[in-house]
């Protein structure tokens, strides 16, 4: 049998802990406690570097540029965070590597479009050499990558390839993903309210409050407020008016 050395033992003690700090703050920032978050990530990045874990570095790197995102920022300090996740990235499993060249893209899609197309394309083919066990560090799944090639997509000004990708990654969704599939359904309906299709719109956001009342998310319920701004100038019709009722129902029962 074969006994990890001290030092080898160490090093994977930081790692676990660091990959549990990253899990802890991405509740957090999904539960709206940005604050908490960030600091739950600089934590798991100085202990993966501690650890020489590069590819959970990146991880770590990745996660902070993507909850700045979030909240709407893409500017050149959160682009160079992305473009440092995926340059750790570079030995890492393709996995890892499919998940820092996706976000790359989405924040290069506000600065350069080409390479943002050249990152997204070497993110797919980085997804199709990926055979890692299921798991939050070992997999990417493929509804998340197509949710991010959405996001380049529209950020590009594609709305109509964005819309196919949220289609697509829908698709992809398994039924354990459930805050995922509510996320794309919510994106999803506001692509197709942008591009002028209510009744597609309809659809998705009802899907979208079917699921909701199960989460506890913050990006969630920006989601549900986002529905209800949108909603509001088509009021008159009677779907979007019965949808509008039920939003307010649950905003009065939080």
């Amino acid at each position: 049998m074969h006994v990890p050395q001290p030092g080898s033992a160490h090093r994977q003690l930081l790692s676990g802990v660091a990959q549990l700090a990253l899990l802890l703050g991405i509740a957090s920032a999904d539960s709206g406690h940005h604050g908490a978050g960030q600091r739950y990530h600089r934590c798991a990045a100085q202990l993966a570097a501690s650890a020489g874990d590069s590819a959970t570095f990146a991880t770590a790197l990745r996660v902070m540029a993507t909850q700045a995102y979030d909240v709407g920022h893409h500017n050149s300090a959160v682009l160079n965070l992305a473009e440092q996740a995926d340059s750790h990235a570079r030995h890492a499993p393709p996995a890892v590597r499919t998940y820092t060249l996706a976000h790359l893209a989405v924040l290069q899609a506000h600065h350069d479009r080409r390479a943002a197309l050249a990152s997204l394309a070497r993110a797919e083919r980085f997804h199709g050499r990926a055979n890692g066990e299921p798991g939050p560090f070992t997999d990417y799944p493929a509804g998340a990558l197509h949710y991010q090639r959405a996001q380049t997509l529209a950020a590009l000004g594609d709305l109509t390839g964005a819309r196919a990708a949220l289609t697509l990654s829908l698709r992809l969704r398994t039924d354990a993903e459930r805050r995922s599939t509510a996320l794309t359904r919510a994106y999803l309906a506001t692509t197709h309210l942008r591009i002028g299709q209510l009744d597609e719109a309809i659809t998705q956001w009802r899907a979208f409050l079917a699921i909701y009342p199960t989460l506890h998310s913050a990006r969630a319920k920006a989601h549900l407020q986002t529905m209800i701004s949108q909603l509001q100038p088509h009021r008159r019709n009677p779907a979007v008016r019965h949808l509008l009722e039920e939003a307010s129902t649950e905003i009065a029962e939080l």
